[in-house]
């Protein structure tokens, strides 16, 4: 088995984010936590006020023989909206942008070929997801962990913005899916 990789992505609201990537084929763990901002250990609070300038997002261990790291960032740009500029649906500000963190400058090319194809299969369109980092990575607190699992399925917000998303991964992405 190869050693497992790692990915970091930001597409608005990490609860609906770590929904869809553990539920991808190949994925190992899901973390939410926050990325991308100046101030260390932040907490939610000081996050959701959009003056650390952190993205909420997600750290994803992956099996690289599952899924590559390109098929990962397809599925992640085709489960949330990469054209809306900071923001996702109601959720709005610098922390819900749509980016993808690099781990290390390895992963860049992949990154921006990701957003490429996206805007080539969706013509009309032009996706505004920012490629960051590396930068230091900050586990959210533990009541936001496995959140759709536990919490999110009596929470209206995710009872109304998860299941959406879970249905476009598994029409869009069917052999992606764990079963």
């Amino acid at each position: 088995m190869a050693e497992s990789q790692t990915a970091i992505l930001a597409g608005g609201c990490f609860w609906c984010t770590e929904a869809v990537m553990n539920d991808v084929v190949g994925v190992e763990s899901v973390e939410s936590g926050y990325i991308g901002g100046s101030k260390a250990n932040p907490t939610y609070k000081e996050v959701c006020s959009g003056e650390t300038g952190h993205a909420e997002a997600v750290r994803v261990s992956f099996d690289p023989e599952a899924i590559s790291y390109a098929d990962l960032l397809d599925v992640f740009m085709g489960t949330h909206d990469p054209t809306q500029l900071n923001r996702q649906g109601n959720d709005v500000g610098t922390q819900y942008r749509s980016a993808i963190f690099l781990v290390d400058e390895s992963q860049r090319a992949d990154a921006e070929a990701a957003i490429a194809r996206w805007n080539h299969e969706h013509s009309g369109q032009t996706a505004v997801t920012t490629i960051e980092g590396p930068a230091e990575w900050y586990s959210a607190e533990d009541y936001h962990q496995e959140y759709w699992d536990g919490e999110g399925q009596r929470n209206p917000y995710c009872l109304a913005t998860i299941p959406p998303k879970l249905m476009k991964l598994r029409k869009s992405f069917q052999n992606r899916v764990k079963q």
